[in-house]
């Protein structure tokens, strides 16, 4: 049950995010979520693969080089989901802030922390 409201957590952050950002489209719900899951198989499979490998430059970065990486991999994730769509690289970028800042607003609200 949880997995799937991370699922739903996440197509929502996609959909408010092609609202806000210029140049990032949802076009429906359907769309938002395969987008979710392909962006979670992208970012788990070559996102983690990139991430590591650049370390050295992220850690030169500051960690801002991670941004880039993100927004690669959102335009990767575009490419393989009919009606989700990223016009730009600039898109891609403050798509990929937006929608992580959305996320974890999100799951702050919807989710209440795992107590042990």
């Amino acid at each position: 049950m949880r997995m799937l409201l991370h699922w739903v957590i996440s197509a929502l952050a996609v959909w408010l995010t092609s609202r806000v950002v210029p140049g990032f489209y949802v076009d429906g719900a359907l769309a938002a979520l395969i987008a979710a899951v392909m962006i979670g198989l992208v970012n788990a499979t070559l996102g983690l693969f990139l991430k590591v490998i650049t370390f050295p430059l992220t850690i030169l970065t500051l960690g801002l080089f991670w941004f880039v990486i993100n927004a690669a991999m959102l335009e990767l994730a575009s490419m393989f989901v009919p009606g989700f769509h990223i016009r730009s690289f600039a898109a891609a970028f403050w798509g990929g802030i937006v929608m992580t800042v959305v996320n974890m607003l999100l799951k702050w609200l919807v989710m209440p922390p795992k107590h042990e």
